[in-house]
């Protein structure tokens, strides 16, 4: 007998909820036993008293309440938590999926030949309801993109069904909390090099008149989520090109500040300029620093650790020092301020990437420290 935790996250689901826990307690056989954790996130309608009816009929049925709606990653966050079957599954509350693909999943964990198994919308063999054209192609390219960084094959990242060694997902810390979550596991999952599985599942997907949530703000995050907890592992290439948008948006800044404070001086060798050209400088690293660590390395700073903090001040200082050479060099040979800064913040900005990526945030470094395991 294997005991299989089923995570149930449910917002505003009081027509559903009950049917959905009912073909799901249909799968309990001889051989599997459940454990079903409700995680009402802060529902307004009348779930949260039909959850708790249900954890009332059913003794294998937990309630977990959060009094304010925090998403759905939050929710997982709290079921994982409390976990304490063999396996541990996610189930949706609004009778998309149907419990009887989830226990094939299951009993591919069960059987000691998966890790981790993927429900699928997309694979053939089970039926699926036709909706929103857009909405399909939109799965497709952030699996394509998740694909791309985490280096598996997967056919539909962002599908519920989700299936877990105990262990394993005990071991992973979820940041997110909406529907960020999804690529966020995926990530997380692909880095521990487990035996993973996808498996084609049923679908009958809602429309928005039927309650259907996910928007365009979620697609948004999701795409975030995919370059913020893979990023930091993508070859170097292809992790400069994402170190692009935010380093261009320091540059801009720097020269902002530079210009500022410039004052309408040409002449390199006075106070005047010295104060620009740190001030310019100082505004670009801030923001270069803090779009580096939130997106690309995945690290915070312990300002407290003196070590940690003397070598990123020196590959700092020394960068600004080629980068001062270098513009004051541009601008005696007759190039506009503004062009010989931009010039030289663009040089450096490329050396300060470097420096982050080989000596002050190394990928060990940065995978060691963010809860990430």
């Amino acid at each position: 007998m294997v005991t299989a935790s089923i995570i149930i996250p449910c917002f505003n689901e009081e027509n559903t909820l009950r049917e959905s826990v009912k073909r799901l307690i249909a799968i309990t056989g001889d051989d599997l036993e459940l454990e079903i954790i409700i995680v009402d996130d802060g529902s307004t309608d009348g779930s949260r008293e039909v959850a708790r009816e249900l954890s009332n009929e059913h003794s294998n049925l937990r309630l977990i309440e959060h009094m304010s709606n925090q998403g759905k990653g939050a929710a997982l966050r709290s079921g994982f938590a409390t976990a304490t079957g063999e396996v541990v599954a996610v189930h949706d509350a609004d009778l998309e999926y149907n419990p009887r693909d989830l226990k094939k999943l299951i009993d591919l964990v069960v059987e000691d030949r998966a890790d981790v198994v993927f429900g699928s919308r997309f694979l053939a063999g089970e039926e699926h309801r036709v909706l929103y054209f857009w909405h399909s192609l939109g799965n497709r390219f952030l699996t394509f993109l998740s694909n791309m960084l985490t280096d598996l094959n997967l056919t539909d990242m962002e599908a519920c069904y989700k299936v877990f060694k105990r262990e394993v997902i005990q071991g992973i810390e979820i940041c997110e909390n909406r529907f960020g979550v999804e690529p966020e596991i995926v990530a997380k999952v692909a880095q521990k090099r487990l035996r993973i599985y996808e498996m084609g599942v049923s679908y009958a997907g809602r429309t928005y008149e039927e309650g259907k949530k996910i928007g365009i703000r979620d697609g948004l995050r999701a795409l975030y989520c995919i370059v913020r907890y893979n990023a930091y592992r993508a070859p170097l290439p292809l992790q400069f090109a994402f170190y692009l948008p935010h380093t261009l948006a320091a540059i801009l800044a720097g020269l902002t500040a530079y210009r500022l404070m410039i004052y309408g001086q040409t002449e390199v060798a006075t106070a005047g300029f010295a104060t620009a050209a740190i001030v310019g400088y100082f505004t670009f690293t801030i923001i270069n620093a803090i779009g580096s660590m939130s997106l690309i390395f995945r690290k915070k700073s312990r300002w407290s650790h003196w070590p940690e903090n003397m070598i990123h001040a020196l590959v700092l200082g020394l960068v600004f020092a080629m980068e001062f050479g270098l513009s004051s060099a541009f601008i005696r040979a007759g190039w506009p301020c503004i062009l010989a800064k931009t010039c030289s913040f663009s040089i450096a900005s490329i050396l300060i990437y470097l420096g982050y990526r080989f000596v002050v945030f190394s990928p060990n470094e940065a995978h060691g420290r963010t809860g990430a395991k």
